[in-house]
């Protein structure tokens, strides 16, 4: 078995341990010695929107905490990283890290930490009593061979629905109607269909590979789809054709101008009443909230159909490069994350729930307050599209082999394709 093969297999196996997170009581456990001096660039992707408004609540949080540290602002626009992490692949690779770069928590890492790019932070992890912040399971999907290599900010899902009532009612259909599989669904989305409006809002390649894993998910169900990523489920089989025609039929009810569109383009089809139905993780709560919108009024956000009682489950997460110009000050970036108040401040306006168990959640909106209960109940899957389930190199296999599709339309060709990313990654 391979390095690579053994650390995808660990993290998928330690996702289906997740234990239900707990949300304690408000106490004053936040980091910050205020006695740093110096300046972090911190590298993300959150560039705008909802995610933006996350970090600047982070950034508060760190100025009060440590206000003698100047935080240096290196985020790079493109929905779910894309355009990031070639920035800061090439950075890496010439020795200009930055002071902590965003990954996604999960395989995302492995490929940093085979190459050598980012330091084990076990040790700051006890110094700092972070072990006593995070539940013991979300511990152990943050190892590796043994050490930890990063701080979780957040704790996200994927597999949610967001639709227009209006729009619903639009086409003739229900907006109460529970969708128990993909059949069922579609079967609505062609009445949406015939009634004029786009029924599935897409956008560009990344958002494409989010539908797939939410199909993949619904219709291998969780050990199936976990089997995805060590092995024990075959990409080239009959129940991965299957899913992949379930796939080919939703895209072709999704809008035509999808490669010119990111996520955000694609949820205000929805919120805009143009679409009635959008596949996207819950950092899009946000972007329904910023204008107004009220949950089960205004909008709804429920599991991908065939999903109910799983939780797809990624999270955004800091690291310490090798080479960080300022160590201390990256560490005391890390020390803000990871206290309850940063977690508090962060999620809150991100629309994610906290990793932290102690940050307080009470006064979080109607939809977060929805993922705390399934997160705390439903089984676990771990995200393609979001890092937590493949490494970045096989992703980017996957992604090319689904851009390719959508420019074919070629079904078979997009299974040989994955299948044989799947064979390259696992050896």
């Amino acid at each position: 078995m391979t390095r690579t093969r053994r650390v995808v297999t660990a993290i998928v196996a330690a996702g289906a341990l997740m234990a239900p997170m707990a949300c304690g009581d408000d106490d004053d456990n936040g980091g910050g010695s205020g006695s740093a001096s110096g300046k972090v660039e911190v590298f993300t992707w959150w560039a705008e929107g909802s995610e933006k408004a996350g970090l600047d609540a982070l950034v508060e949080v760190f100025n009060d905490q440590y206000p003698d540290i100047e935080f240096v602002n290196g985020a790079v626009a493109g929905g779910a990283g894309s355009d990031a992490k070639n920035v800061l692949a090439s950075r890496l690779q010439t020795n200009d890290p930055p002071g902590t770069f965003q990954a996604h928590a999960g395989a995302e890492l492995t490929d940093y930490i085979e190459q050598g790019q980012i330091e084990d932070i076990s040790g700051l992890y006890e110094e700092n009593g972070w072990t006593d912040y995070f539940p013991e399971p979300l511990l152990e999907r943050l190892t590796v061979d043994g050490a930890i290599y990063s701080v979780p900010s957040n704790i996200h899902r994927a597999n949610v629905v967001w639709a227009n009532p209006a729009a619903l009612e639009k086409a003739g259909l229900d907006p109460a109607a529970e969708y128990e599989t993909l059949d069922d669904w579609i079967a609505d989305l062609e009445k949406v269909e015939d009634a004029g409006l786009i029924p599935l809002s897409i956008a560009t390649d990344w958002t494409q590979v989010h539908l797939l894993e939410t199909v993949l998910l619904a219709d291998l169900g969780v050990e199936g789809y976990n089997g995805l990523w060590d092995g024990t489920t075959d990409w080239a089989g009959d129940d991965v054709k299957e899913a992949l025609a379930d796939y080919d039929t939703l895209m072709g009810m999704t809008n035509q101008d999808r490669q010119s569109l990111d996520w955000p383009d694609a949820t205000q089809l929805v919120i805009d009443g143009d679409a009635a139905f959008n596949v996207m993780g819950d950092w899009a709560v946000a972007a329904f909230e910023e204008q107004g919108k009220v949950l089960d009024t205004d909008y709804l956000a429920y599991p991908v159909p065939g999903t109910q009682g799983v939780f797809d489950f990624l999270a955004d997460s800091f690291t310490m490069p090798v080479g960080t110009p300022e160590p201390d000050s990256t560490e005391a970036w890390l020390d803000t994350l990871a206290s309850p108040e940063g977690q508090e401040a962060f999620n809150k306006a991100k629309g994610s729930i906290p990793a932290n168990v102690e940050a307080d959640t009470s006064d979080f909106g109607p939809y977060q307050q929805t993922a705390i209960e399934s997160y705390a109940q439903d089984d676990i899957a771990s995200s393609l599209a979001h890092g937590a389930a493949a490494p970045i190199s096989w992703l980017t296999d996957i992604t090319s082999a689904v851009a390719k599709y959508g420019s074919t339309g070629d079904v078979d060709g997009m299974q040989s394709d994955l299948a044989a990313a799947a064979e390259k990654a696992l050896g």
